[in-house]
């Protein structure tokens, strides 16, 4: 969108601004109504850069004096579409986003509504992944294979606020409670509750649809996690990737199968000394073979989790 205007009533900047020149995304977005004051939009199932990289979700929190934004997309570009869908629903400031956690495809998308006056909030997760060399693996890559929503331009954002224990912020007649998770999907993650809604926004922890994409974390807490979250009296569950659901149990049962048949079969190879092909040739992958991103995921996470798994009990743990 060339020369994107935002007049001040939108967007809490002290006059009409001139944002960045963001090559226009062409995907399709449906912004869906979750509740009376959440709405979020939902990436098709794929790899990270299928669908010019919209493959996960993010939220729109509407309070009576400004939006709150819960993950901001793969691109500025993304992130841009996204803001225009928020707009068919709301015109007031984009006060705070708040990011689950620090993976390409949840804040790439940060600088647009950084530059529009919004502060953001993450765990200390964040801080570790900007300070690694991934992150600027990472940006460098999605500059080539999302060129052009991805480009020289494209920056990694910090957060103005790090939250390191559970927190509770209010947005106008609306409360978001905040709660730290540590590194179970990712090198730090948190969830987002509104109370007055009975929303809870599981970022990816839960992945609905699809096969989970297993970062660097630890299975343990995550499988803990989500056999805690299964327990919570909930209205809706918004995951990362797929779609919303209404019921806790449902919403993680994915993802818990998933990461259990995953951490109990290469746990037992790690204890009878197998090697990784002896391992993965001997489960059966039958429940997800047919999910879009196996082929592509499945082998990946399988690794990951053997070679966490094979340091710990060198460890000790």
């Amino acid at each position: 969108m060339k020369g994107l205007l935002w007049a001040s009533a939108c967007c809490g900047l002290a006059a009409t601004t001139v944002l960045a020149d963001y090559p226009p995304a062409t995907v399709t977005m449906e912004l869906q109504r979750v509740s009376e004051h959440v709405y979020y939009v939902q990436g098709p199932a794929g790899i990270a850069t299928d669908n010019e990289g919209f493959i996960s979700n993010a939220t729109a929190i509407i309070a009576d004096d400004g939006i709150v934004i819960v993950d901001a997309l793969g691109s500025p570009s993304l992130a841009q579409m996204f803001m225009q869908k928020v707009r068919a629903v709301s015109d007031t400031p984009v006060r705070k986003v708040i990011v689950t956690h620090y993976h390409a495809d949840h804040f790439y998308g940060l600088q647009f509504f950084k530059d529009m006056g919004a502060e953001v909030y993450s765990g200390e997760g964040a801080l570790e992944y900007l300070a690694s060399d991934v992150a600027q693996t990472r940006i460098k890559e999605r500059r080539e294979s999302l060129k052009p929503w991805v480009n020289e331009q494209t920056r990694l954002v910090k957060p103005d606020h790090v939250i390191k224990s559970n927190t509770r912020l209010s947005q106008g007649n609306l409360d978001l409670e905040i709660e730290i998770i540590g590194a179970a999907h990712s090198h730090g993650d948190l969830i987002v509750y509104i109370p007055q809604d009975g929303v809870l926004l599981a970022g990816d922890l839960i992945f609905e649809g699809r096969v989970p994409f297993i970062g660097g974390g630890d299975t343990s807490l995550w499988i803990s996690t989500l056999e805690t979250l299964s327990k919570r009296d909930v209205k809706a569950v918004i995951p990362g990737h797929g779609p919303a659901a209404q019921n806790a149990a449902k919403a993680v049962h994915l993802t818990h199968s998933y990461l259990s048949l995953m951490r109990t079969s290469m746990l037992a190879a790690v204890a009878e000394m197998q090697t990784f092909d002896e391992a993965y040739g001997q489960v059966d992958w039958n429940a997800f073979k047919d999910l879009p991103a196996f082929d592509r995921a499945n082998r990946i996470n399988a690794y990951r989790v053997f070679i966490y798994l094979e340091g710990e009990s060198l460890r000790g743990n």
